[in-house]
């Protein structure tokens, strides 16, 4: 939401003092001003809405909506809204999801109550009551917690929660919190920790159990989450969302067949259920049945038009085209200011697909503007904080450092490690690289980057450690062993026998310093693209997650310029120890620069290498489908039909 210029207290004083029409006069100073002030939009809908100037109020709440659809007061105030104009069933809609997006607020769980009681509907009611008891159950401090989360205030949520857990060390709820409030700081191993903590003290508390098995998840710990999701199943076997968990899991670790199986099973109980068949579409996806994942889909939103998700999963196909009747389906879906703020993304990069597959390409980079802006006023993205992280490596990562470092690490040669920006072919290396018999594919491992957090973190834990990347210069060598030792250790699950394996984790390229000091006789390849056709290229593309600069044209200008600086300085300090591959030279020439590949990792050349697209494997990147076609030219050009609006990615791109 937009940061205020403007101290409305004096403003909220007056309403709190019922005094509307003066702190309506007020407000619409700052709006004229700040018309994208969400707080003040907010303030005015309440003061119409006393009023009784019902249409003014919605107005406020359309504009405040489109700004901030997970506004969970946004969504309290439309309930109250509706309700003083006798509309009940869009009131309970509004407090519903109010209560989604904000588990905190008392009162709309209240309104609902009230309403659900006049209508006699037992069932829901009480489900909602539930809801507020818990609610009520906990400590004022852990409602604060839970309030300002929803309003993406984590780190004031954060000091409050340890605070509280100070005083109470084993209170489950406050542990969860804080588990989620490092989860979306990153701080994914704490959250970990916390949860299985968490989760033994209340081991009936499904909410703990269930978000602990994603935490493992998003570390890739896939067998534990296996694990835990399986032993969650065996306490309620018909349970169709821990059925679908179940689903989830086994796809993260290869059984396709069981997570099908699951999925159906789910769908014989929910037999329309459109997050199922959804997610049943992508588990068809990674495993290349892309008919059946096309009809998936299709069911999903036959089941429910409004199922943004599976919009943008065929959008994400990338070979799917989208028929007339699909446009105008998602353009009336746009336009529906009741999404939630996913929602609207999902819609926005689905038809920014569809408008550029139809060449409409106006329509279609506004679309992915729309998107790619959603996104970014969510996050907390800094592309200077970024600038000086990658210097700081080029300052620390000298020649002496490795030259005084040098014979320390693990001495496993296996890993090839593929680096570079997103979408700048380095799934279509993994894809031509793990064709080769001895060469496993993987995933984007996040060992790497863990092991970067942990080091950062050592400064907070003990307060005399120097912060990441200095602490290299004071790692021991027996550290160093250690970690390249238990790289290799926490990979091997993903492995299937090989010799070697890959690592395509891009942005590695930020710890290249690190691997080179844990394990010396890796190896290293850049992945390396024409910088527009490669920077638009992430503009376009929704990534689940981890990829925030890529939501701004100047961010991304100034990431890629980083990046090449960057490389640039590991190329001086590890020669020889990076192989650099230009995109358009493997489409030139791809037996040249697959033999330059192979000979680089020192091993034969072999045909199924140039035969990749015949090789059967998972591929869980966007690029998933393409990668399983034989080469083709056709994205080298596309972003010079959005030229015309890509001027502050130039600007960036070409900064000194």
């Amino acid at each position: 939401m937009a940061d205020s210029a403007t101290d409305l207290a004096p403003i909220q004083q007056k309403i709190m003092a019922q005094v509307f029409a003066p702190a309506l006069d007020d407000l619409a100073g700052v709006l004229a001003a700040e018309p994208d002030n969400t707080e003040a939009l907010y303030m005015a809908a309440v003061c119409h809405r006393y009023l009784e100037q019902f249409d003014q109020a919605a107005a406020r709440l359309e504009h405040l909506k489109q700004l901030a659809p997970d506004f969970g007061r946004a969504w309290q105030e439309e309930g109250h809204l509706q309700r003083a104009q006798g509309r009940d069933e869009a009131a309970l809609l509004a407090y519903s999801r109010a209560c989604q997006a904000n588990p905190a607020l008392e009162a709309s769980y209240r309104a609902q109550l009230e309403i659900l009681q006049r209508r006699g509907a037992r069932d829901q009611l009480y489900r909602v009551q539930a809801q507020l008891d818990f609610l009520l159950s906990l400590p004022k401090p852990i409602v604060a917690v839970t309030d300002l989360i929803a309003q993406g205030k984590l780190v004031r949520a954060e000091e409050i929660c340890r605070k509280f857990l100070q005083q109470v060390p084993r209170h489950v709820e406050a542990m969860r919190l804080l588990a989620d409030i490092g989860s979306r700081l990153g701080a994914l191993e704490e959250a970990e920790f916390l949860l299985e903590s968490a989760a033994e003290f209340a081991p009936d508390n499904t909410q703990v159990r269930i978000d602990y098995i994603r935490t493992l998840r998003k570390r890739q710990k896939f067998t534990a989450a296996f694990e835990q999701a399986r032993r969650l199943l065996a306490t309620a076997p018909e349970n169709p969302q821990f059925q679908s968990l179940f689903a989830i899991e086994s796809m993260q670790t290869g059984d396709y067949a069981a997570a099908l199986a699951a999925f159906d099973d789910v769908l014989r109980k929910l037999p329309a259920d459109a997050t199922t068949l959804t997610s049943r579409g992508h588990a068809l996806k990674t495993c290349g049945q892309f008919d059946k994942a096309v009809a998936s889909y299709h069911a999903a939103l036959a089941s429910n038009p409004q199922h943004a998700e599976a919009w943008h999963a065929l959008a994400n196909l990338k070979t799917y085209r989208f028929s007339a009747a699909d446009m105008a389906a998602m353009q009336a879906l746009a336009g529906d200011s009741n999404l939630s703020c996913m929602d609207r993304v999902y819609v926005a990069f689905a038809l920014g697909k569809a408008c550029e597959d139809a060449g409409d390409y106006r329509a279609s980079f506004e679309h992915y503007a729309r998107g790619n802006q959603l996104k970014k006023n969510q996050s907390r993205y800094d592309a200077n904080k970024m600038t000086a992280e990658l210097a700081a490596q080029q300052q620390v990562c000298s020649s002496d450092l490795f030259a005084r470092k040098a014979g320390c690490g693990h001495p496993a040669p296996d890993p090839i490690f593929i680096v570079g920006l997103p979408r700048a072919g380095s799934t279509l290396l993994e894809q031509i690289l793990s064709s080769h018999s001895q060469i496993d594919g993987t995933l984007e491992l996040p060992n790497i980057l863990s092991y970067a957090q942990q080091l950062r973190r050592r400064k907070r834990a003990s307060g005399a450690a120097p912060g990441y990347p200095e602490v290299l210069e004071e790692l021991s060598p027996q550290e160093l062993a250690e970690f390249g030792e238990r790289f290799i250790a926490d990979t091997r699950i993903h492995r299937q026998g090989a010799p070697f394996f890959i690592d395509k984790m891009p942005n590695n390229f930020r710890h290249i310093g690190l691997i080179k000091l844990i394990l010396p006789n890796a190896r290293v390849i850049d992945a390396r693209r024409e910088p527009m056709a490669c920077c638009f290229s992430s503009f376009k593309q929704l990534f689940a997650e981890g990829q925030e600069f890529s939501y701004s044209l100047s961010d991304l200008g100034q990431y890629y310029r980083d990046y090449v600086a960057l490389m640039q300085h590991w190329d001086r300090v590890l020669p020889r120890f990076v192989l650099r591959v230009q995109h358009e030279d493997l489409l030139a020439d791809l037996e040249g620069q697959v033999a330059r590949m192979l000979e680089f990792i020192g091993i034969p050349f072999e045909e199924s290498c140039l035969r990749y697209y015949e090789t059967e494997r998972a591929v869980r990147t966007p690029s998933s489908e393409q990668v399983r076609q034989p080469l083709y030219k056709d994205a080298m050009s596309q972003w010079q039909h959005y030229e015309p609006w890509l001027e502050p990615l130039h600007r960036a791109l070409i900064l000194a």
